[in-house]
Parts: structure tokens; sequence; C-alpha cells
């Protein structure tokens, strides 16, 4: 049973979150983002409720994880002057430099003097950067530090408390699970988590991606056949549902399920029963469901009471730029990933987490751990990455005094195409081999901007892909093309990408494995 720290009640807890003019009143927090100890990461300061203030500098405050005494930042680069952080009585926070000659950064940009951040504003987490070498987040917390019961949902923000106790609940029980949220929240992790924290942990967990069923088959995927129920059914069928029966089936892009099986997907949540494709008797399965989508269900036409049926436990997993607190825990798991020592750890330009714990992170998780791999892959070849070499737009530091709150886009220019991320969401059987040539060519040959674009996951763009005549794997193109347009186009990854007619990245990935011109951008 999880235990918030310090034994705190739910009395002082209410006390604690209180309501002000119809709105909750959080808790004011400080979290380390980067600290040269690397094992410093992810601890917190808890501040006011109320108007109050926070002097942080060497020697104050105390941080701490659930469980562990506080100590200090201590980081001789810190000045011992304090940075003034007042919470006032309309719950926005002003900042007051120190007066040292301590480098003072706030989202990216120096700050000098005193500046004011809104109660919304700070809900986007305000980024503090302390002597070029700690980075603290400033943020709202509404609920307390928690030990950490499912290792694989990594993360101390509110936000990530949040979605942890929710699985603990739902976990225990045969409802059906809903989860939301944008692409790369972390949706698949937290379906295995529920799977590995119920009694049915000893059975399969049974992943489908509902974009990969083709219409015609979708049926004998999903509930099985008998043998001649179909052309080419030479042999009886196990579906999907018989392979999960008694632990967990996991759909995945629900919106994307083909509309002929809605209804028996409905029929299976109702009664527990199914009839294999062709089979003349009923089968029944004790499988529990669990969904995931990015997609808003009731805007694309969902079978309503199938949608109805699946929300009996709904959870919303937040994206990374409502958990901005968080950033320096994932990054530094990925970085361990990446099989970095303590020494490379400690090391890591702190320049370089700066830039990538005040960008907005549209791919989300997903996309902060390919942007993490492709850096370490960089430094370990004497180069110095920016993030922007690996993002589709360059990424603007946050505006000082005009931090974004976490439902708003990041500013963008004139010239600035708007990200495709607002295409409807289409079938593969909608999209024709032009549209896909023409949506990779307009996005540099990236995966992730040409499926926003077509208004598909990243897992039904690489099966059209996989499909297409005219595209190839990078490691099958023979080395004297890759020599021919690397000569051509010298250090444009896109062009050449576009001449071969191959995905960037995996193009980038083989011609570092084969020792060829690294410095492509």
């Amino acid at each position: 049973m999880e235990t918030p720290v310090n034994d705190v009640d739910n009395t002082l807890t209410t006390q604690l979150f209180s309501q002000k003019n119809g709105i909750t009143s959080a808790l004011l927090g400080l979290t380390i983002l980067w600290h040269p100890e690397t094992e410093r990461i992810g601890e917190q300061f808890i501040g006011p409720a109320e108007e109050g203030t926070i002097e942080v500098c060497r020697y104050t405050p105390l941080f701490f994880r659930p469980g562990q005494d506080g100590i200090a930042l201590g980081h001789r680069a810190i000045a011992r002057a304090p940075l003034v952080v007042r919470r006032t009585s309309d719950d926005s926070v002003e900042l007051a430099a120190p007066d040292s000659r301590m480098a003072l950064e706030v989202n990216g940009t120096v700050l000098s003097g005193t500046r004011r951040f809104t109660r919304d504003e700070v809900k986007g987490g305000v980024v503090l950067g302390l002597g070029g070498h700690v980075l603290l987040c400033l943020h709202w917390m509404t609920s307390f530090p928690r030990p950490n019961l499912f290792p694989g949902l990594l993360g101390v923000s509110s936000g990530a408390i949040a979605t942890r106790e929710l699985i603990r609940q739902v976990a225990g029980t045969d409802l059906a699970v809903l989860l939301l949220g944008e692409t790369g929240t972390g949706k698949d992790v937290a379906a295995r988590a529920i799977h590995q924290a119920s009694k049915r942990s000893a059975n399969p967990l049974v992943a489908v991606n509902m974009a990969t069923l083709s219409e015609s088959l979708a049926a004998a995927d999903l509930f099985g056949a008998v043998k001649g129920a179909y052309t080419g059914a030479q042999a009886p069928r196990q579906g999907l549902f018989a392979e999960a029966d008694g632990g967990t089936l996991f759909l995945d892009e629900l919106g994307d399920t083909p509309a002929s099986v809605q209804p028996m997907l409905l029929r299976v949540l109702e009664t527990g029963s199914y009839r294999p494709l062709g089979a003349s008797t009923d089968a029944r399965t004790t499988a529990r469901l669990i969904a995931a989508t990015d997609q808003d269900l009731d805007a694309r036409g969902f079978n309503q009471p199938l949608l109805r049926r699946m929300e009996a436990f709904v959870i919303r997993v937040p994206t990374l730029r409502e958990r901005r607190e968080d950033i320096g825990v994932l990054l530094l798991h990925m970085l361990k990933g990446c099989e970095l020592n303590n020494a490379e750890l400690a090391a890591f330009p702190p320049a370089l987490v700066s830039e990538m714990c005040n960008y907005d992170w549209p791919g989300n998780i997903r996309q902060l751990a390919n942007v993490a791999r492709r850096m370490v892959m960089a430094l370990q070849a004497g180069e110095r990455p920016l993030l922007s070499q690996y993002v589709h737009a360059p990424a603007p530091a946050r505006a000082l005094g005009l931090g974004y709150p976490a439902s708003a886009a990041q500013p963008r220019s004139a010239s600035q195409k708007a990200p495709a991320d607002a295409a409807p969401r289409r079938k593969l059987a909608e999209v024709s081999n032009d549209d896909l040539l023409g949506a990779l060519e307009e996005h540099g040959w990236q995966i992730s901007g040409a499926a926003q674009q077509l208004g598909l996951s990243r897992p039904s763009l690489y099966k059209l892909i996989e499909a297409h005549p005219a595209i190839r794997p990078a490691a099958l193109i023979p080395r004297e093309e890759l020599d021919a347009a690397l000569s051509a186009h010298g250090g444009d990854l896109a062009r050449c990408a576009s001449r071969l007619k191959t995905p960037s990245e995996a193009l980038r990935r083989h011609l570092r494995v084969l020792g060829l011109d690294t410095s492509l951008a």
C-alpha cells in the first residue's frame, strides 16, 4: 500500500490542497532535472501551498526522495546568495535573481532582475538553470511524492503519480480499461503495468495494433476461423481472444478498428461469447480487454455502445509537456539504456539537457527516447549535437515571462509550416502510393512528420512503406548508390533519402554502420 512521504494523512492533504475562488490551490514544488551527481536527478522540494518564499542557493532548500533525508544542491557552481522564488496571493510566482555572478537561466534565457510567471505558466513548468550545471523545474504539485511501485512507469510528477494510482486501483479488477493519450505517451507501458499487477499476470498479455488488421480478415484475426471459412483457410485458426484466454488482450489504436468487427467486440464485452468465422457454435473467453487510442472516438463515428463499454475505467496518460519535471528522470533512464557509465552520464552536456527540458516534445516519451539515442551516437562520434538537428523544427526557447501552459503550442514564425498532426485519422486503404511518397518528400523522408500529415500511426506508416514498390530498406541499397548519393548531395540527408527512396532515419543509421559520412544534417 502506497503511503505519502512523512506519513501525511488525508486531513493534512485536504488542508494543503485547498480551494481558493473555486480553484484547487496546489503546492509549489521544485524538482531536480539535472545534476552532475546523477543519482540526485528526480529529488524534490515541497514548497508553500499559499503565499510564501523559497530561497534557492547552494545550501537551501533540502531536496529529497520518499523515505530519504533531504540534501542541499551543494554544487560549487551555485551561488551562496539565493535566487528568491515568491508565491503571491493570486498564485503567480515571482523570481528575483541573486546578487552574484552565477549564470542563471529561466526557460533557456538569461535572467537578470525579476520576472513574474502566471499560474498557467507555472503549470507548464519553469526550467531554472543554475551555474551552467544544475537544472531545476518549478511546477505545481497536486500529489505528495510517493514510492514508485511500478518501475516501468517512471516519473516523479503529480501526473505520473496519479496515473500509477489509477493503475493500482483497476489492476485487481476485471473491468475493461480505456487508455487515452497522445502518441508516444506510454499507453502500451501502462497496459503492461495493469496486466503485471493483476491476478492474470501469470497468463499471457496479447497485444494487437488494430490499424494493422485488414477489413476482410479482422474477424478471423480476433475470433479465429474454422477450416475452409474463407479462401486460403487450409486449417483451423486460433484467434487472439483464444490466445489471450485467462490473460489480457490489449487493443492498441482502438480507433482504427474495422467497422465490421466493432459490433462483435461489443458482444464479447457484454457476454464473454464470440463465434469463430465459419463456426456453428459460440466460444467463450475470459480475456480481459485493455484498449488505447490517441483519437477522439466520438468525433470519428466509432460504435457508441462499444465505446461506452470500453469506458468502464478510463485512464488519461499525460503528455510530456504536462509533466516537464519528469524529463530529467526519463532522460537519465534512456541514457543508462545506451550503456553510458557514470562518468559519461555526468559529462552529458547540461546545455543540451536544458534544450531538451525546454522543448515541448510533440512525440512525447517515444520522441525523447529516439532523440536521446541519436545524441549519444553523435557524442560518441566526437560531434557536438544540437536539439534542432533531431526534431522537425528548431526548439524555440520558451519566452522568459511568457511560458506556455500545458495545452498551448509553441510559437511559430510566419515561415514555419503548421504541424500536420491535425490531419484526420485515416485507414491504410485510404492512402495511395502517391500519397505516401508525397508525404515523405514533404517531410524530408522522416517517419513522424509523414505519419502526422497522413493521419496514420507510425506502425501503420511502416506497414505502407514495407508494401510500397518504390521504397527500399536502407540496408539493401547497393554501396555504389550510397556513394553516388553522398557525392551528389553532400551533407543533405533529406535529399540523399529522397534520391535513394528510403526513410532518412534508417539511412543515417545504415551509413554509420558502414562508416560513411556521419555529418549529414
